[in-house]
């Protein structure tokens, strides 16, 4: 169905790559007594051994510490304390997986059947948002798709587009255009076997009689057979380019054709037995095909209109889609801009130029994710149980594609299929954090966290907060301040791309180490609300929240510590490894569950050092963040067919890490500092290995000469040459924008010249009638914002 689209450049396939394509199963399998047993273990081992060292330590320094010298007593605090924080972050990981563990062992899956009677009473929605920046349009066509297949009754996917056009020009623009034009190419060709599955329910209804009987049951088989074969004719006309387009084609397209045709396979079988499923399992078998192609898409871009915010990321292009939805708008343009402006309650709604509906749930995705067929239907279930009235979120963390075509991307996928067993423990202690590549959200949720304020005379309404480049942290501890809960689903249901090169993965993991340390002080504020209630924060959730927003700050400086730090060779234990030994142990055990090596325990060791100086410049970025109250550019992940640069400084450092730990390991081992020798040639060879496998020495070189060259080169400014038109030039004035806005260049100049004016007469800036800002008009709140206000002030929930 594709076969008129260009394909995208194929990416060289590395040696030591993954091989493995096939993903994990959908449900974990059950975790044997002894993996429990060993879980629980593995804490106690850490937990005594740490206590046993800091024992002996603190002994040690009481029988010594009169003959030693004051350098050696630092030495042994700052060694304690790094030791700590690490064991700390380790008891925090075994924690978290013992959690994942029970939690496996206790899933049960719902039955298809119970699904299926449910969601037919049901007449919820669920919007789909899938925020896209300058991404690949092929990418985006397989996320479209996955959400467009969901088996749910009545679905909306509305894809955010946050590209600007003014300005591109060839393949840019190409680009921008392809992605606009993939809904209504989706639309057009769900239309045959829409049209097809609703014909079949319609002769079903038509014709069924009270009791059906085996040709009826004959005739339900024949609308799966159909509905499967052109499943199998689209993944026929896909061009297989990569690993995602093979994920693509194999589980997403495939895979919903063969649970089809095991429908049919059934129903085939009562046919020829005689027999038929009753009228109402007929009747909700029908209905599921109707589901399955009836997937309603569109797009939106906020930045077309004025009155929305401009803020360049991820949280503010779902925040105004957000606050626009059950509302009806026109589009004003006497301002030279486009505003929307909302009708009035006695307005005829037919002259809206943009209607945005309601929805009861959300379903935001990243436009580089894959769901599989039941994301939906599964989530939903869970949050319309009884007794997850107040789980505001519910997600299944993302796993990664597998066959990645580099090393990097195949270690960056290992640890992202860690970080699933993670958020499946942390569901386990209720100390679940969103994380934004999909989830399942009620939209009632958002309404308690939203903040509203006026930015340039328009009232701008934020849900996810964007204070911090990882909103979704930030916003899991707005929903816990006003008591709801958030849960993962104990399921691989969401698949999603990890960065293929290390500038891409430095884009991403230093966005990763940024915001964390700034987010505390609203945890702590939370843990205050709600003590003394049902719901108090407790220990366990406490030190896991902690560990996950700021292990980064201290694993970092503590690692630093131990790499650069010349410590007394006495400090060192083997209760040391012992405390350490359980938490590389148990974790190359999830990385052989997961389809991994044992052995990639060493390798992420290597990975992790070279991007200590990424999470380093993270965490310094909250710190001037928190010193300056300037909010930090959001910098999105690329996703581009070809290498991503990365900034030199970050190709220099795992170099600078290399020949230091080199000089370490020479001196100690000359000094007969042995412990301390070994461990730094160990970190010399893991570092060599890491840059060799994951950054490349031709890559270093050019990415380095790159950042030389940018920072020696300086551009000429071109000269201002005022204009000199022989025309008229009120011609081509934009009076209605001259007369709406007024001259911003001019109002800062006489802004400043005031400044000037008051300092120099030592006149108070707050003591000047003349210079009070001249009112802006403020256009009425959005559709939802106005809801949210009269349901406040009556009092309602």
């Amino acid at each position: 169905m594709t076969e008129d689209a260009p394909q995208p450049n194929v990416r060289r396939r590395q040696w030591g790559a993954e091989r493995r394509s096939e993903p994990l199963a959908i449900v974990p399998s059950r975790p044997s007594p002894a993996a429990i047993v060993w879980a629980r273990l593995a804490i106690v081992i850490t937990v005594l051994s740490w206590f046993l060292y800091m024992l002996t330590t603190i002994i040690r320094m009481v029988i010594e510490g009169p003959q030693e010298s004051f350098v050696f007593h630092l030495q042994t605090w700052v060694y304690g304390l790094t030791v700590t924080a690490l064991t700390f972050s380790a008891v925090m990981y075994l924690t978290a997986r013992y959690g994942a563990l029970v939690r496996f062992r206790e899933h049960r899956r719902v039955e298809r059947a119970l699904l299926d009677e449910h969601f037919a009473r049901s007449d919820d929605r669920v919007t789909v948002l899938i925020p896209s920046y300058d991404e690949e349009p092929d990418v985006v066509r397989y996320t479209l798709w996955s959400a467009a297949l969901q088996e749910f009754p009545d679905i909306s996917i509305v894809l955010l587009i946050d590209d600007r056009a003014t300005g591109l020009t060839g393949d840019a623009l190409e680009r921008l255009e392809r992605t606009r034009a993939l809904g209504a190419e989706i639309s057009a060709e769900l239309e045959r076997p829409r049209a097809a599955a609703q014909a079949a329910l319609d002769a079903f209804l038509a014709e069924a009689p009270e009791h059906p009987g085996p040709a009826d049951a004959k005739r339900a088989a024949d609308a799966y057979a159909e509905a499967a074969v052109w499943l199998d004719d689209f993944v026929a006309a896909e061009a297989i380019t990569d690993h995602m387009a093979e994920f693509f084609a194999e589980y997403v397209l495939l895979g919903l054709s063969n649970d089809l045709r095991l429908t049919r396979l059934a129903l085939d079988a009562a046919h020829e037995q005689g027999g038929s499923p009753d009228r109402e399992r007929l009747h909700q078998l029908h209905q599921r095909l109707v589901w399955i192609f009836s997937a309603q898409l569109g797009s939106f871009e906020r930045k077309q209109y004025a009155s929305l915010s401009q803020e360049p990321n991820k949280a503010m292009n779902l925040n105004s889609y957000i606050s626009l939805m059950g509302g009806t708008y026109r589009i004003v343009r006497d301002t030279g801009e486009q505003i929307l402006e909302e009708l009035g309650p006695d307005e005829d709604p037919a002259t809206a130029e943009l209607v945005i509906p309601d929805s009861r749930y959300l379903l935001t995705l990243d436009a580089d994710s894959q769901l599989l067929r039941e994301y939906c239907l599964r989530l939903v279930y869970l949050l319309e149980q009884p007794e997850n009235q107040r789980v505001a979120v519910t997600q299944t963390p993302y796993s990664s594609f597998r066959g990645a075509s580099t090393r990097i991307e195949r270690m960056a996928g290992a640890t992202t299929d860690l970080q699933h067993i993670q958020h499946q423990g942390l569901t386990y202690f209720n100390a679940t954090f969103w994380v934004g590549a999909n989830a399942v959200i009620r939209t009632e949720a958002l309404d308690d966290i939203a903040v509203t304020q006026t930015v340039g005379g328009f009232e701008i309404t934020t849900y996810v907060q964007d204070r911090t480049v990882i909103e979704d942290t930030e916003s899991s501890i707005d929903l816990g301040l006003h008591g709801w809960t958030l849960e993962n689903y104990p399921e691989r249901l969401s698949y999603s791309a990890t960065p293929p090169d290390f500038g891409s993965l430095v884009v991403q993991r230093r966005r990763w180490a940024n915001g964390g340390l700034l987010i505390m002080p609203k945890f702590f504020e939370m843990i205050r609300a709600r003590r003394g209630t049902a719901d108090r924060v407790r220990l366990t959730e406490k030190m896991l929240r902690s560990n996950y927003m700021s292990s980064l700050a201290w694993a970092s400086f503590g690692l630093i510590f131990l790499l650069f730090f010349p410590f007394d060779s006495r400090l060192l234990s083997p209760l040391v490894v012992a405390a350490a030994l359980p938490y590389f142990l148990s974790m190359g055990l999830d990385l052989r569950a997961s389809g991994h090596r044992f052995t990639d325990i060493f390798r992420i060791y290597g990975f992790n050092l070279i991007l200590l100086p990424v999470n380093l410049a993270g965490v310094l970025k909250s710190v001037q963040q928190g010193a300056t109250g300037a909010k930090i550019p959001f910098a999105r992940t690329p996703k581009v067919t070809g290498r991503t640069a990365a900034p030199a400084i970050y190709v220099t450092l795992p170099y600078v890490i290399v020949a230091f730990s080199v000089f370490i390991a020479i001196r100690d081992s000359m000094a007969g500092n042995w412990g301390n020798a070994a461990f730094a040639a160990f970190n010399a060879i893991m570092a060599t290995w890491a840059i060799l496998s994951y950054i490349g020495i031709r890559a270093s070189i050019a990415d380095a000469a790159l950042g030389l060259v940018g920072w020696l080169y300086v551009p000429i400014k071109p000269k201002r040459v005022a204009a000199k038109s022989p025309v008229d030039p009120t011609a081509t004035v934009n009076w209605q924008a001259i007369l709406y806005h007024g001259d911003r260049r001019l109002s800062r100049d006489l802004a400043r010249t005031s400044d000037r004016r008051r300092r120099l007469s030592g006149v108070r800036a707050e003591a000047r009638d003349d210079t009070a800002p001249v009112p802006i008009p403020v256009p009425a709140p959005s559709g939802r914002a106005r809801r949210r206000a009269a349901r406040h002030a009556s009092g309602q929930k």
